[in-house]
Protein backbone atom coordinates (compact mmCIF):
# COMPACT_ATOMS: atom_id res chain seq x y z
CA UNK A 1 0.00 0.00 0.00
CA UNK A 2 2.14 3.12 -1.08
CA UNK A 3 -0.81 5.65 0.24
CA UNK A 4 -3.38 5.07 2.69
CA UNK A 5 -6.16 6.97 1.80
CA UNK A 6 -8.26 8.20 5.50
CA UNK A 7 -11.62 9.75 5.78
CA UNK A 8 -12.16 11.98 8.69
CA UNK A 9 -15.18 14.11 9.71
CA UNK A 10 -16.38 16.01 12.78
CA UNK A 11 -19.05 15.14 14.90
CA UNK A 12 -20.15 19.10 15.15
CA UNK A 13 -22.18 20.99 12.66
CA UNK A 14 -20.50 24.01 14.34
CA UNK A 15 -18.36 26.15 11.81
CA UNK A 16 -15.71 27.36 13.90
CA UNK A 17 -15.82 23.79 15.78
CA UNK A 18 -13.16 22.76 17.67
CA UNK A 19 -12.90 19.16 16.12
CA UNK A 20 -13.58 20.52 12.39
CA UNK A 21 -10.36 22.69 13.53
CA UNK A 22 -8.63 19.73 14.76
CA UNK A 23 -9.05 17.66 11.76
CA UNK A 24 -7.85 20.59 9.68
CA UNK A 25 -4.32 20.62 11.86
CA UNK A 26 -4.86 16.31 11.04
CA UNK A 27 -4.38 17.32 7.17
CA UNK A 28 -1.28 19.15 7.94
CA UNK A 29 0.23 16.99 10.26
CA UNK A 30 -0.18 13.31 8.02
CA UNK A 31 2.88 11.28 7.55
CA UNK A 32 3.73 11.71 3.75
CA UNK A 33 2.60 8.07 2.91
CA UNK A 34 -0.93 9.04 3.42
CA UNK A 35 -3.85 11.65 2.49
CA UNK A 36 -7.05 13.12 4.51
CA UNK A 37 -10.23 13.76 3.08
CA UNK A 38 -12.48 15.08 5.15
CA UNK A 39 -16.34 15.23 4.71
CA UNK A 40 -18.80 17.05 6.36
CA UNK A 41 -21.92 15.48 7.92
CA UNK A 42 -24.30 18.08 7.83
CA UNK A 43 -26.21 16.57 4.36
CA UNK A 44 -27.17 14.15 5.91
CA UNK A 45 -30.34 13.59 7.12
CA UNK A 46 -32.26 12.23 10.58
CA UNK A 47 -32.04 8.86 10.42
CA UNK A 48 -35.28 7.11 8.56
CA UNK A 49 -35.70 3.26 8.72
CA UNK A 50 -38.10 3.60 5.96
CA UNK A 51 -35.28 4.90 3.44
CA UNK A 52 -32.73 2.47 4.38
CA UNK A 53 -33.12 0.68 1.54
CA UNK A 54 -33.34 3.52 -1.09
CA UNK A 55 -31.23 6.18 1.35
CA UNK A 56 -30.96 9.94 0.43
CA UNK A 57 -28.34 10.70 -2.17
CA UNK A 58 -25.76 12.13 0.74
CA UNK A 59 -26.15 8.59 2.22
CA UNK A 60 -25.32 6.74 -0.57
CA UNK A 61 -22.36 9.45 -1.22
CA UNK A 62 -20.87 8.93 2.76
CA UNK A 63 -21.13 5.16 2.29
CA UNK A 64 -19.13 5.28 -1.09
CA UNK A 65 -16.26 7.37 0.73
CA UNK A 66 -16.47 5.07 3.68
CA UNK A 67 -15.74 1.92 1.67
CA UNK A 68 -13.25 3.92 -0.61
CA UNK A 69 -10.97 4.74 2.39
CA UNK A 70 -8.27 2.88 3.67
CA UNK A 71 -8.95 3.99 6.94
CA UNK A 72 -11.07 6.42 9.08
CA UNK A 73 -10.14 9.50 11.28
CA UNK A 74 -13.42 10.49 13.60
CA UNK A 75 -13.33 13.99 15.74
CA UNK A 76 -15.79 14.02 18.63
CA UNK A 77 -17.05 16.80 20.88
CA UNK A 78 -18.45 14.91 23.82
CA UNK A 79 -22.53 16.30 24.71
CA UNK A 80 -23.56 15.03 28.45
CA UNK A 81 -20.52 12.51 28.50
CA UNK A 82 -21.35 10.81 25.46
CA UNK A 83 -20.88 11.73 21.40
CA UNK A 84 -23.48 14.11 19.35
CA UNK A 85 -26.60 13.09 18.11
CA UNK A 86 -25.51 14.25 14.61
CA UNK A 87 -22.48 11.53 15.36
CA UNK A 88 -24.60 8.47 16.22
CA UNK A 89 -26.82 9.33 13.07
CA UNK A 90 -24.28 9.30 10.47
CA UNK A 91 -22.89 6.24 12.02
CA UNK A 92 -26.07 4.19 12.08
CA UNK A 93 -26.75 5.15 8.46
CA UNK A 94 -23.51 4.12 7.22
CA UNK A 95 -24.62 0.76 8.37
CA UNK A 96 -27.73 0.49 7.46
CA UNK A 97 -29.40 -1.80 6.45
CA UNK A 98 -28.27 -4.51 8.31
CA UNK A 99 -25.84 -6.87 6.58
CA UNK A 100 -24.58 -3.85 4.04
CA UNK A 101 -22.41 -2.08 6.87
CA UNK A 102 -20.01 0.49 5.23
CA UNK A 103 -17.33 0.65 8.71
CA UNK A 104 -16.94 -3.16 8.70
CA UNK A 105 -13.08 -3.93 9.47
CA UNK A 106 -12.10 -0.45 8.83
CA UNK A 107 -9.28 0.40 10.87
CA UNK A 108 -10.28 3.61 12.72
CA UNK A 109 -8.56 6.63 15.09
CA UNK A 110 -10.63 9.23 17.47
CA UNK A 111 -9.75 12.78 18.52
CA UNK A 112 -11.70 15.27 20.10
CA UNK A 113 -11.51 18.95 21.50
CA UNK A 114 -13.77 19.77 24.23
CA UNK A 115 -14.05 23.04 26.83
CA UNK A 116 -13.84 21.03 29.56
CA UNK A 117 -10.28 19.29 31.12
CA UNK A 118 -11.18 15.63 30.10
CA UNK A 119 -11.19 16.49 26.61
CA UNK A 120 -13.90 14.00 25.14
CA UNK A 121 -12.60 11.18 26.90
CA UNK A 122 -16.14 9.95 27.94
CA UNK A 123 -17.09 10.22 24.19
CA UNK A 124 -14.12 8.63 22.95
CA UNK A 125 -14.99 5.67 25.06
CA UNK A 126 -18.64 5.79 23.52
CA UNK A 127 -17.47 5.50 20.51
CA UNK A 128 -15.50 2.52 20.98
CA UNK A 129 -18.48 0.34 22.14
CA UNK A 130 -19.76 1.09 19.03
CA UNK A 131 -17.09 -0.04 17.23
CA UNK A 132 -17.50 -3.75 18.36
CA UNK A 133 -20.78 -3.59 17.01
CA UNK A 134 -19.60 -1.77 13.78
CA UNK A 135 -16.43 -4.46 13.61
CA UNK A 136 -13.85 -2.08 13.07
CA UNK A 137 -10.75 -1.97 14.61
CA UNK A 138 -9.91 1.09 16.56
CA UNK A 139 -6.54 2.64 17.34
CA UNK A 140 -5.66 1.74 20.81
CA UNK A 141 -2.88 4.26 21.42
CA UNK A 142 -1.81 7.28 21.23
CA UNK A 143 -5.04 8.65 22.88
CA UNK A 144 -5.94 12.64 21.41
CA UNK A 145 -8.02 14.34 23.58
CA UNK A 146 -7.70 18.04 23.82
CA UNK A 147 -9.15 19.83 26.48
CA UNK A 148 -9.06 22.60 27.32
CA UNK A 149 -9.56 23.57 23.76
CA UNK A 150 -10.03 27.32 24.00
CA UNK A 151 -6.18 27.00 25.13
CA UNK A 152 -5.09 24.73 22.50
CA UNK A 153 -6.14 26.86 18.88
CA UNK A 154 -6.14 30.47 18.40
CA UNK A 155 -8.48 32.57 17.41
CA UNK A 156 -8.51 31.44 13.73
CA UNK A 157 -8.80 28.04 14.48
CA UNK A 158 -5.21 27.10 14.37
CA UNK A 159 -3.85 24.47 16.53
CA UNK A 160 -1.20 25.77 18.64
CA UNK A 161 -0.32 23.74 21.04
CA UNK A 162 3.12 21.61 20.31
CA UNK A 163 2.43 18.76 22.27
CA UNK A 164 -1.11 18.15 21.18
CA UNK A 165 0.39 18.96 17.72
CA UNK A 166 3.38 15.70 18.27
CA UNK A 167 0.73 13.86 19.97
CA UNK A 168 -0.98 13.79 16.46
CA UNK A 169 1.32 13.85 14.71
CA UNK A 170 2.29 9.94 16.24
CA UNK A 171 -1.88 9.31 16.53
CA UNK A 172 -1.62 9.74 12.58
CA UNK A 173 1.68 8.21 12.04
CA UNK A 174 0.49 5.06 13.97
CA UNK A 175 -3.18 4.82 12.34
CA UNK A 176 -1.07 4.38 8.66
CA UNK A 177 1.03 1.77 10.15
CA UNK A 178 -2.33 0.31 11.80
CA UNK A 179 -4.03 0.55 8.46
CA UNK A 180 -0.84 -1.11 6.58
CA UNK A 181 -0.30 -3.81 9.20
CA UNK A 182 -4.20 -4.63 8.73
CA UNK A 183 -3.64 -4.60 5.46
CA UNK A 184 -1.11 -7.25 4.97
CA UNK A 185 -2.52 -9.23 8.17
CA UNK A 186 -5.57 -9.69 5.33
CA UNK A 187 -3.23 -10.50 2.19
CA UNK A 188 -2.15 -13.27 4.26
CA UNK A 189 -5.62 -14.71 5.15
CA UNK A 190 -4.95 -13.46 9.09
CA UNK A 191 -6.87 -10.54 9.39
CA UNK A 192 -10.59 -11.51 7.88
Amino acid sequence: MSTVNILGFAGSLREKSYNRAALRAAQQLLPEDARLEIVDLSPIPPFNEEQEKTPPAAVSDFKRRIRAADAILIATPEYNYSIPGVLKNAIDWASRPYGDSAWSGKPVAILGASVGKLGTARAQYHLRQIFVFLDMHPLNQPEVMIGPAGDAFDAAGELKDEKTRELMRKQLKALVAWTQALTQGRALGLVP
